[in-house]
């Protein structure tokens, strides 16, 4: 019986001819009679509601003069002849039904504050990366836009870097630690604590190029009682080659008074539970930077001042700047012929928008010959006030464009027991 009546909501039945005639004529109720052998025990009465003709701009309206409906020989109106075509449901509505369903389902469904249950599945919400290995180690693919690439068609130095600033901040937010500033989390918050980079290392065996899409593994580990360490790893996507390597040693500062800070122990007890027990994915390199000077530099640029863009919300110069003054100085020569394939820097002091820097390069070695047909090249660097205080000694090693100098490709370090 119910399949018999949803099929009649969209295949209408033609009616049977009158059993019985209208007992009673106008616009009232009227009484519909059945003859005994169709009812059986008696008659069916059946009240009708008509309703009194419709009026249109004052003008009355009735089933003659609706589209559709024809008079027959006396005048009386009839409906128009059924065929096929006109006795199929009306599609449409159905499948605006259907349509207007899973509409609100789909909105209901991204309305939904999902959070998954297993810390090795953790998807940030704008599905621009995930944790894994029991929440220890984020990942986070890029693609090399247009914007990022040099002349030679490759991504920048600078474009790594915010690739690794980028996927650090990320691997704190989406481990919920991320508070009000630039890495602080909750307790460092409340004790005005923010975390500087102190030493960086980076290892690069190719530069991706325009198009190419790599994919970021970052973690962090301890390093003695007030330093953590932060490590990279950028591959291919394609390929799986490991592209970058980079470590970095971090500690705290006191926003207010600018001072290096210990950490405190309800600050290390959000951290530690995220720290990896593994070495360092890059060796640290011990040798001493040397400080330069004007007599001992080969190559000396002046007047460099930060723009407004350069600083992040902590209000000092981000830390990727400081490598696009460390190479103002270098000569051209070399930025022409050759790439950074290891970087090292050390950071001093901290840099205002405010200040004025002088930017120093040395070669390694007193080259003098053609430094575009040379080999590899090691340079000496430092960043200093105008006044002499420093601000980042490092040091860069070159090779030449296009060689297939490229290291071992390593694994992210296994998930500690």
């Amino acid at each position: 019986m119910v399949a018999t009546t949803a099929a009649s909501a969209f295949f209408p039945v033609p009616s049977p001819e009158p059993v019985a005639k209208s007992t009673k004529s106008g616009n009232g109720p009227a009484k519909l009679g059945m003859s005994k052998s169709d009812s059986g025990s008696g008659a069916l009465q059946v009240k009708a509601n008509a309703q009194a003709p419709q009026k249109i701009n004052g003008t009355s309206v009735g089933l003659a003069t609706l589209p559709g409906i024809v008079k027959d020989e006396g005048n009386r109106p009839s409906t128009a002849p059924r065929t096929f075509i006109n006795q199929l449901p009306d599609w449409s509505m159905l499948l605006a039904a259907i349509t207007t369903v899973f509409l609100a389902a789909e909105k209901q469904w991204m309305m939904l504050d999902w959070k998954p249950k297993r810390p090795d599945v953790l998807v940030d919400p704008f599905g621009l990366g995930r944790i894994v290995q029991d929440g220890l180690v984020y990942t986070q693919n890029f693609s090399i836009r247009s914007y990022e690439i040099g002349a030679d068609r490759t991504a920048s130095i600078d474009t790594l870097m915010n690739h690794l600033q980028e996927t650090a901040l990320n691997h704190v937010k989406s481990a919920g630690l991320l508070d009000d500033g630039f890495g602080s989390t909750p307790e460092m918050y409340k004790r005005n604590l923010i975390w500087v980079v102190a030493k960086m290392q980076v290892l690069v065996n190719r530069y991706p190029a325009w198009g190419d899409v790599v994919q970021v593994d970052t973690w962090v580990s301890g390093s003695g009682k007030n330093g953590m360490r932060r490590d990279w790893r950028v591959r291919d996507c394609k390929t799986g080659e490991t592209l970058t390597r980079a470590s970095s040693l971090w500690v705290m500062m006191n926003k207010k008074t600018r001072k290096l800070s210990k950490i405190p122990e309800e600050v290390r007890e959000e951290i530690e539970p995220y720290f990896l027990n593994s070495a360092p994915v890059v060796e640290e390199d011990d040798r001493r930077l040397p400080k330069l000077d004007d007599n001992t530099a080969d190559f000396i640029r002046t007047g460099l001042t930060p723009r407004w863009n350069d600083l992040d919300v902590n209000q000092h110069v981000n830390n990727v700047k400081y490598i696009g003054w460390i190479l103002e100085s270098a000569p051209p020569e070399i930025l022409e012929s050759h790439e950074i394939s290891a970087l090292t820097l050390e950071y001093r002091r901290e840099c205002g928008r405010d200040s004025v820097l002088q930017s120093l390069t040395a070669i390694s070695g007193n080259r003098d010959g053609d430094l575009k047909s040379c080999g590899e090249v090691e340079c000496q660097h430092l960043l200093r006030l105008e006044n002499g205080a420093e601000i980042v000694r490092g040091r860069t090693e070159w090779r030449p464009k296009y060689s297939s100098n490229c290291g071992v490709a390593g694994e992210v370090p296994a998930e500690s027991a």
